[in-house]
């Protein structure tokens, strides 16, 4: 429904102000190209209204979709348009960790969401070899606490069941944690010292966990209530 103002804010949220929206855009400027990908990233929002939103989308000139070449379904791309909107969503981003983090509940803590956008920020070129196994055991998951990365060059996958390959990194935490970690809440240094994360495996990777699985990139923000050091 068109809002009837001028005002260039006024006609942009005509299009992207109905919920979910942006958290959709976000996914397709960080890369999913795939409707199970944006899913995984958007797990509360129902298939219906994933497939409505991205067809708006669309139609409103911020999403190309294309048939996936030899298969069943499509993958979906941000435009230019789209795309010009990742600075938006990196303030919204930096806004959220001052001013919304208070709001943050258990519930919030979504695993699939940190097992999308954690693998990728790992620093392949600090990985020795063709090929690494990192292998997470989650303690405070019940259903799929263990999940493996299969690092082939600059590729990483994600598996929530046994790729059957020898792993390189046991890395033995809570999903509470890891998301402590992510957010820079705590560091890894800090959750190794209080035994609330392990890494066992080669000691290339167990004692530098920091360096090739770096955090989140707004873990340097803190909330706006924090105190001072």
């Amino acid at each position: 429904m068109s809002s009837s103002q001028f005002c260039p804010l006024s006609k942009a949220m005509e299009i992207l102000g109905e919920r979910w929206t942006l958290l959709l855009v976000r996914e397709l400027v960080l890369g999913s190209t795939r409707f199970s990908q944006l899913q995984r990233g958007l797990r509360m929002m129902s298939p219906t209204m994933l497939t409505r939103r991205l067809n708006t989308l669309v139609e409103e000139g911020l999403v190309i979709k294309k048939k996936i070449p030899g298969q069943k379904g499509y993958e979906y791309f941000p435009s230019e348009c789209c795309s010009e909107l990742m600075p938006v969503i990196d303030h919204l981003s930096q806004w959220g960790m001052r001013w919304a983090r208070g709001q943050m509940t258990e519930e919030d803590y979504d695993l699939d969401l940190l097992m999308l956008h954690l693998p990728r920020h790992i620093d392949v070129h600090k990985l020795v070899g063709r090929e690494t196994i990192i292998r997470f055991n989650f303690d405070d998951v019940d259903a799929f606490p263990n999940w493996w990365l299969v690092v082939e060059g600059e590729e990483v996958d994600v598996c929530v069941h046994d790729p059957g390959k020898e792993v390189d990194v046991y890395l033995n935490t809570s999903l509470k944690t890891m998301i402590e970690i992510w957010l820079g809440d705590t560091t890894y240094r800090q959750a190794i010292a209080d035994e609330r994360f392990k890494a066992l495996g080669a000691s290339s990777l167990a004692r530098n966990v920091e360096n090739w699985m770096p955090v989140g990139p707004y873990a340097g923000i803190r909330p706006a209530n924090a105190a001072s050091p």
